[in-house]
This record gives C-alpha cells, structure tokens and sequence, in this order.
C-alpha cells in the first residue's frame, strides 16, 4: 500500500483515484479550490485536501492537471515536489473551435520534458496518457491496450510500471520505453484522439503495438 496524491479533480482524477482505491492504495486529491472540490468530486472516498497538503502527504503524485497549464502550476510546486516521483498522465495541446486537440504544444520535445526541466530534484514519469480516461481505470474494456513508461530514473519507472500492475494493467501491456525523451512518441499520439472521438464517440479506446 502506498499514499499516493493526485493533482486534479475531473474524469481523469476519478478515474485514477477509482482504480488505484481497488488496488489497495491510500488516495489523497489535492485541489486549488478545495470548497468547490468537495461539492462536485463524484469519484471513489478518498481524501480531499489542499495541493501542499495532498503533496506532502504522498511519496508518488499524479498529475491529472490540464496539459496546457501543467508547467506553470506545478514549477510554483518545485518545493514540494522536491524528491517526489511525479507521475504525469497529461497532454500538452492546443485546441480547435470544436475543443478538439489541434496541435502539440510543445512540437520538438514534450509535456513530460518540460516538467523534468523544471522539476530537477522530481522523478518525472510518464504514462496512461494514450488512451481515453476511463481505460486508465478498467484497462480490460479494451483488447491489447498499452501502458508506456518513460523517465530519467529507471528505479521509479520501475514503481510505475508496479503502480500499474496494481491498476490493472497486465504486464505484457506495460512498455518501459526509458527516458524522458521518449515521451515525445507517446504525447503526438495525442493528435489521432480528436479524430477517433468524432467517429467512434466517448467509446474506450487505448493506442497500443500489434505484434
């Protein structure tokens, strides 16, 4: 069991907290706007706390906040942060009259990069963020989904990649694909989701290899 945080309260958050409640973790929600937090959190019974105190009460944190914004307000986080593993599950776009991802915000590295560069005493990680949220949770509604991992520190990819079996997530359909550059891959992946909802709907899918 570990205490883990996630940063961020709409579907991603619960549909993180939902599956990692079922594996058995401690799961604390930190929010900016705790009051409104509480009057509108829909997910699993969890512990709802301000961001320094959802923090400083885990050792790993996700980061369920929107990608566009995610550097900003987590380098304010430095402090905090320092000696964490953050798990960062966001994408990094611009978006379209119709909300849809339009562009990579970050084209020649990636989301996850960035929050490395600004986090340097944080273990970023990337992962689950090539697939609609609810999959993140119940990776078995899909068929052959895939889970890749990428960060500097091959220890705490190596908790990740744990995490995620706790998750659901079996090990086959776990790929490390080791540092942070490699994120660059999975986050452009993001460009194909607008499309695939606009013809198959909210329906749960997940990007994965065929072999």
């Amino acid at each position: 069991m570990s205490d883990i945080a996630i940063l961020g309260s709409g579907r991603v958050a619960g549909a993180l907290a939902t599956a990692l409640v079922r594996g058995g973790h401690r799961v604390t929600i930190g929010s900016r706007d705790l009051a409104a937090t509480k009057a509108r959190w829909q997910g699993p019974a969890v512990t709802l706390a301000d961001t320094a105190q959802a923090i400083a009460a885990a050792n790993m944190i996700f980061n369920a906040t929107p990608g566009d914004s995610s550097v900003e307000r987590l380098a304010a986080l430095a402090g905090p942060l320092s000696g964490k593993i953050l798990i960062d599950v966001a994408n990094a776009t611009s978006r379209d009259a119709n909300g849809r991802p339009a562009g990579l915000l970050y084209p020649s590295d990636s989301l996850a990069e960035r929050l490395q560069a600004a986090l340097p005493a944080t273990r970023v990680v990337k992962t689950l963020n090539t697939m609609l949220f609810s999959v993140m949770a119940d990776p078995a509604v899909v068929k052959g989904g895939t889970a890749f991992i990428s960060g500097e520190d091959d220890d705490s990819r190596k908790l990740v990649a744990t995490l995620l079996l706790d998750m659901g997530w079996s090990p086959k359909s776990i790929v490390d694909l080791g540092s942070i550059a490699s994120a660059r891959g999975p986050e452009a992946m993001m460009l194909i989701v607008g499309d695939i909802v606009q013809v198959r709907g909210f329906a749960p899918f997940a990007i994965s290899i065929a072999t």
